[in-house]
């Protein structure tokens, strides 16, 4: 995961709070965002947009290792093996 400087997440996070004030989900808005972003805002060159993906699969496996293996490993010892 890319640790951007601190002055720089303060913007970042006025965005993040607006897209929950607007009820933003990962039920497709998300998607159309993201979507969208690239659509109007990204470079259309090989490389640009393999970055772009390469950013959206590194966020994935961000939170792969960091929320999702962690809440498997609480539910599997509250649960048990499978």
């Amino acid at each position: 995961m890319p640790y951007i400087k601190k002055e720089q997440r303060k913007d970042l996070d006025v965005i993040i709070k607006l897209m929950v004030e607007k009820g933003i989900k990962a039920d497709g808005d998300l998607n159309f965002i993201l979507y969208k972003f690239c659509k109007y805002h990204v470079e259309k060159n090989y490389n640009s947009l393999k970055n772009y993906l390469g950013e959206l699969n590194e966020a994935a496996e961000e939170i792969r290792r960091r929320i999702l293996v962690p809440y498997e490993k609480k539910k599997q010892k509250i649960n048990g093996e499978i």
